[in-house]
């Protein structure tokens, strides 16, 4: 990756490095057990952002750089919750309307759009109409809706960090286990046997 130290490098840097620790603590188990599902595909990587994250934050001696890095923090959220969502509501529409024949780029750009307005709630100053034709994610034809784990796994990852803040019995070896689990359950069995929380609540 192309790296020039800054607060976004490192998060992209730590968020592949959470990839390689999900595959790392799965390598013993057999090969069909170390295919986890897209839902749960982001769930380390989001989870290590996180860590890392807070821990410079927390760690920060001056103001400013700590102000740079909630910054960070908040736009990585803003591109969780937002920017991902707009991508999700995109590929809907598109493949609703594909099905009643192909679509031009100008009703892409139409699509792209509104599903931007949609997401943010019409509150930004300009959108960016040629996103689908720039976002790799949206070109991977094997692994449709591509974006959404992106949502899934920051949501999941915040709720896995908050039960071990909240939760002193919780270790690292749970962590792992929940990882290690992730291609042989659901992800609701998932929480349940490695967290002891119900994911069909709003709670969590």
């Amino acid at each position: 990756m192309i790296f020039s130290g800054s607060t976004s490098n490192i998060s992209t840097l730590v968020h592949e490095l959470g990839h390689t620790f999900h595959s790392y603590v799965m390598r013993d188990l057999p090969v069909f057990n170390q295919r986890y599902a897209m839902n749960v595909a982001e769930t380390a990587s989001t989870f290590a952002e996180l860590v890392v994250l807070n821990a410079t934050i927390e760690n920060a001696v001056f103001d400013a750089e700590k102000i740079n890095l909630i910054d960070e923090k908040l736009s990585r959220s803003v591109a969780f919750m937002m920017n991902i969502h707009a991508r999700y509501i995109f590929e809907r529409n598109l493949y609703d309307e594909r099905q009643q024949g192909t679509l031009n780029s100008s009703r892409l750009k139409e699509l792209m759009t509104e599903a931007q307005k949609e997401a943010y709630q019409d509150a930004l100053r300009s959108y960016h109409p040629m996103f689908w034709a720039t976002k790799l994610h949206f070109h991977i034809t094997g692994v449709p809706f591509y974006n959404f784990p992106y949502t899934f796994g920051y949501f999941f990852s915040l709720g896995i960090y908050n039960r071990f803040l909240e939760d002193d019995s919780l270790s690292e070896d749970d962590y792992v286990s929940l990882l290690r689990d992730t291609a042989s359950m659901t992800t609701e069995d998932l929480a349940k046997k490695n967290l002891n929380v119900d994911l069909s609540k709003t709670d969590f």
